[in-house]
């Protein structure tokens, strides 16, 4: 969800991660804003986090290329307080 006051995870809806972000949705502002604040969020290098589809979409595919990440790891990063 682009354009939002500040940049933060929702939470998890319809089996996909719900994002809001501080940026708008032109010329690409939001996907690159969507991409620093993966990788800041989970302490990867923004080289190592890709939209795969979905770039003109609200609805993306984000593909995150880092050794020391585990699901676990990505969930308590992105959602804190919740388990699986």
């Amino acid at each position: 969800m682009p354009n939002a006051k500040k940049s933060e995870v929702i939470g998890v809806l319809d089996d996909a991660l719900k994002i809001r972000l501080h940026a708008q949705p032109i010329e690409g502002k939001a996907n690159e804003a969507l991409l620093r604040y993966l990788a800041d969020a989970l302490g990867v290098p923004k080289s190592a986090v890709t939209i795969t589809h979905g770039h003109t979409s609200k609805r993306k595919m984000i593909e995150i290329t880092a050794s020391q990440l585990t699901p676990e790891s990505v969930r308590s990063a992105l959602l804190p307080g919740t388990s699986q």
